[in-house]
């Protein structure tokens, strides 16, 4: 079974006893402090839920690698982890929750006049289906428009990739032809929201990022976000937002105000409320009960809804237990068990006993989470003179690597790769950090225009330097086999792989 479908199974299967669990009458909702200028931290059981079920929770997400994990209840944060080499303080790219998103800023755009629902998407279209597109579609994954992008894993994306190597992102979704009339079903299509971007760019005043900062981000307090643009300069519409996890937990906690923020109502409340009562189901998945609604996934029958991203990135909203949850991963999340051990820690009646054991536990099971493994550090052979101290060139790569050099003096191991520039024209990239050779990643300081990448490496044999990256926020592991050469001759392989399961192979020679 795939990592969609399993999900999908596993929250249609939440068991009754979970169900049973605000039976009782959860406590009534509070709005708590508004979390603008920051969040205020509470012990579970003051919010009444069970501390010692929250730290299961909090090991559950070591044991599948989660980056951070976040629960909001009652609008103040009760658990906060974050899992070693990511730490407090940094984006995370949210990938698909960027669609939520969007669709929240078509809602506003609605309220404000100036986007329909029944807005036409392809003005002077002569094809009749074509003609009959709408913003609604675009918002529900309906829209007809011939696209392969399968939840259920069971193909490559073909259509994003396509539409990630066009010179106009819009311009190549629109030329795509409809494969079924607009309505006549849900194919998810990160083209919609691409489409849907550009025409909000269009309508609010041609920077949606502007627009977005003044509706949406500063009236929630978020400050710290990157969102990557089109060639067009239009920001991507199905992916492509990177939050930090609190900041993510604010856009749940709008969303289980009912749209509503301190003394504003920033979201129509029927643009909220429709998550609970959305109508278009989402069969790819392959399980009954998955409903979409303007960027959400909803279980209606739950009273559950969530905006999802690829690899694990999540924002759930539990309204009948007034909570919000945030999960960030680098690979598929266990969102069923998560949800499940969440529900489970909310005691019915909201009056929870102190229990300091309990809550020692959970700040424990935190603390663990904070603390790097190491990994196994292997003998430094002899032969690691032969690789340290030299750039090692290469010749044309899909990865586009020029160059590489090792500095592996224990004292200040560090590393420096040159990458082709990224646009014709431009100038080759350079980038220095540090790598860890016990064990432990080493990271790249963080602020200015280059990401944090966490590095570190180790001998994996007489002649293989094994690094392993993490580009620190990103839903994204890669790794580095360097082989010398058998027999003292000189030159280097290196096999390249990543998370995504892309792999390249290339040869080096030392620089004249």
């Amino acid at each position: 079974m795939n990592a969609s479908h399993a999900m999908a199974a596993g929250l249609q299967a939440l068991s009754l006893s979970v169900s049973l669990a605000f039976a009782g009458g959860a406590a009534a909702a509070d709005d708590g402090p508004w979390p603008t200028a920051g969040w205020t931290v509470a012990t579970p059981a003051s919010q009444g839920m069970d501390p010692a079920e929250l730290a299961r929770l909090v090991e559950l997400g070591a044991t599948h690698q989660l980056d951070s994990l976040l629960v909001v209840r009652h609008g103040r944060i009760v658990v906060e982890a974050y899992y070693a080499p990511f730490r407090p303080g940094l984006r995370h790219a949210v990938n698909s929750v960027t669609k939520a998103v969007v669709g929240t800023l078509a809602g506003i755009a609605i309220e404000e006049g100036k986007l329909r629902l029944d807005d036409p998407v392809f003005d002077g279209a002569t094809d009749p289906q074509r003609g009959a597109v709408t913003v609604a579609h675009l918002l529900d994954m309906t829209s007809g428009i011939d696209w392969t992008e399968p939840l259920n894993d069971r193909g490559k994306p073909v259509s994003l990739i396509e539409m990630e190597r066009a010179r106009d992102w819009a311009a190549y979704v629109r030329g795509r032809p409809m494969a079924q009339a607009p309505g006549a079903g849900f194919n998810y299509n990160s083209g919609n929201s691409q489409l849907l971007s550009a025409l909000l760019a269009g309508r609010t005043g041609g920077d949606l990022q502007a627009y977005a900062t003044e509706r949406l981000f500063k009236p929630l307090g978020i400050a710290d976000l990157r969102w990557r643009q089109d060639p067009q300069g239009v920001p991507v519409g199905g992916f492509g937002l990177a939050l930090q996890p609190r900041d993510m937990a604010k856009i749940g906690q709008l969303y289980l105000r009912g749209g509503r923020w301190e003394d504003r109502q920033l979201v129509p409340a029927a643009w909220v409320a429709k998550n609970l009562a959305a109508t278009v189901e989402m069969k790819d998945l392959g399980t009954p009960g998955f409903f979409y609604a303007n960027g959400w996934w909803t279980l209606p029958a739950r009273r559950i809804y969530m905006a999802m991203g690829h690899n694990g990135q999540g924002i759930v909203v539990l309204p009948e237990a007034d909570a919000v949850a945030v999960f960030t991963s680098t690979r598929a999340a266990p969102v069923p068990l998560l949800i499940e051990r969440i529900l489970r820690s909310v005691k019915a009646g909201g009056a929870v006993a102190d229990d300091a054991a309990a809550q020692a536990a959970l700040e424990a099971a935190v603390a663990k989470a904070t603390a790097e493994k190491p990994s196994e550090v292997g003998p430094v052979p002899d032969a690691a003179q032969r690789l340290a101290g030299r750039t090692w060139r290469f010749g044309a790569n899909p990865i586009g690597l020029r160059s590489l050099r090792l500095e592996l003096d224990p004292a200040n191991p560090r590393y420096e790769v040159v990458t082709a520039a990224r646009r014709p024209g431009g100038a080759d990239e350079r980038f220095t950090a540090p790598i860890g050779l016990d064990g432990l990643f080493r990271t790249s300081p963080a602020g200015g225009p280059m990401p944090v990448v966490a590095t570190r490496g180790r001998w994996s044999d007489a002649r293989s330097f094994d690094v392993e990256a993490r580009i620190l926020g990103e839903p994204l592991r890669t790794r580095y086999l360097l082989r010398l050469r058998e027999d003292g001759a000189e030159g280097i392989d290196l096999v390249f792989s990543n998370s995504y399961g892309f792999q390249a192979e290339m040869r080096g020679e030392t620089a004249p």
